[in-house]
Order: C-alpha cells, then structure tokens, then sequence
C-alpha cells in the first residue's frame, strides 16, 4: 500500500511530467506540424477576438470547460464533442468556455477550439494549456481562442512578462493564474498591470494536486481590484460561488469537471445554472 508520502510525490510528478511533454511537443511542432510563418498567416485570417473579462464582469461570471480527460481521474467523458458541449454551456449562460488542448494528458486538441469558435464566434473562448513557448501563443491566436493561460507555477516572473507582452501584440486577452501571494508579488513586480487581464486563483495545488477552497478565499485580498479575479477548481456548487462572490470579491469561476464528469455535460450545465 502506498503511504500519503508516496501518493503527494507520486502527484507532484505530474506536473513536470506534463511540462516536459508540451517543451518536447512544441519542439515537434515547430519542425513537422505548422511552422510559425503558417501560423501568422492564420492569424491574419482568424476571428476577430472577444472579450472574456468584459463577459465575465457583464454576465454569470461562470466560465465552463471543456475536457475530455483528467491526468488524475483519468477519462472524464469522450463521447461528446466541443461543438455539441458548447451550444448548451452558452444556452446555460457560461461567460465563455475554457477549452483544454494538450494530447497526452488531457486528451485535448486544437481543433476542439477551432470548431467550437468557427460555430459560436460571438462567444469568448480560454485556451487552457501549458503554455511553456512563444510558438504556443501564435498557435492559440490562429486556432481563434480569445483568451490564453499563463501559469505562474511553471513559468519565471520575466516569462510571464514577455508572454503577456506577446499575447496583448495579437489581441489575446491573459489569465493569469496562480496558487500563491508570493507567485503573485513576484510577477506584479515586473510591473504586468497593463498585461494582464483576469488573475485566476487556482484551488488545486499544483505540486500536490490537493484542492482547498480557502486558497481562493486567502488570497482574495491580496489581488489588486484593477484586476478581474476568478476562482478556479473545486466550484461544483452555488453556495461556493455565492459565497466566493458576496464575501470575496469574485467575478468569476471556472467549473469543469463538475460537468464534464457527466454522460452528456452540455444538459448538466443548463440543470446546474437553472438552480441558481
């Protein structure tokens, strides 16, 4: 049996293990898939972009998700495409759709967003990946996403700067997200206010994949009001999300896999949002 010493590290893992995929699949990319000329090509013909922050602070503040598998949880739901889930997650009201791209681990792909976009072009959609590279900021602009993730726990302070400045330079919207004040101070201090768009407390330790509510609750005081701030894993309920909002200061929440989990996600949205 394993002890919870061996099962934190054995999570920890995941994390690095995900991150060294996506370094060793961009390099792939960059040499046999699209090549970055191709892509800046796309993205003179991609749809024009949509403002998350500007859906979120209008409308439900709920951004759902879209993936088909969990590195923990393993399958999640592989039976339903992007398309289908996405009609009924903005017919419930979502304030976007965050759409998970990487193969491996989540069992994702760029065309899950490129044809939820081409169908629902008025609606703002988040790639969440592991964005380690600036060929992955070009690509997520031609795909036609509206808003890209940057993760504070995998990237330097001046990586985060240099990948918003990108991001801004191709009218993404950012996300940036992070688990601790201390992630926070450090990229405030290279003075990203004009770069970021949505700060994102993500409940889910990284290094321990543990999920705690509380986070979001102890760092909402620390996030500059100038910022949309959302809450993000662990939101399966209305009382989180009332609470978070009344008492924290929220705007928004990111909800997968309270929905994705189900035989068919797109109707448990719509039932979920309609008791409110």
């Amino acid at each position: 049996m394993l002890t919870i010493k061996t099962k934190m590290e054995n999570k920890a893992k995941y994390l690095e293990e995900i991150v060294n995929e996506t370094r060793k699949n961009v390099e792939t990319f960059k040499k046999i898939r699209i090549p970055p000329r191709i892509l800046e090509k796309q993205i003179q013909e991609s749809i024009p972009v949509v403002s998350l922050k500007k859906s979120i602070l209008l409308g439900t503040g709920v951004i759902m998700e879209y993936k088909r598998r969990s590195p923990l949880k393993g399958y999640l739901n592989m039976n339903v495409e992007s398309e289908y889930v996405c009609k009924y997650y903005f017919e419930a009201g979502a304030s976007g759709v965050s759409i998970l791209t990487e193969e491996r681990f989540f069992a994702g792909r760029c065309s899950d967003l490129r044809r939820a976009k081409s169908l629902y072009p008025a609606y703002p959609f988040l790639r969440k990946d592991f964005i380690i590279d600036e060929y992955q900021i070009l690509e997520t602009r031609s795909i036609g996403a509206d808003a890209i993730l940057l993760i504070a726990n995998i990237l330097s302070p001046q990586e985060v700067k240099k990948f918003a400045t990108l991001s801004k330079e191709l009218h993404l919207e950012v996300l940036l997200e992070i688990h601790t004040e201390l992630e926070l101070l450090k990229c405030l201090h290279m003075g990203i206010e004009n770069l970021i768009d949505i700060i994102g407390v993500n409940n889910r330790n990284l290094d321990t994949m543990e999920i705690d509510i509380d986070n979001s609750k102890k760092l909402s005081d620390t996030i500059p009001p100038l910022f949309c701030k959302i809450s993000e894993s662990g939101i399966h309920s209305h009382k989180i999300i009332q609470d978070l909002k009344k008492n924290y200061g929220y705007h928004g929440f990111l909800i997968g896999e309270r929905f994705m989990k189900e035989p068919d996600p797109g109707i448990e949205a719509l039932l979920f949002m309609r008791h409110e």
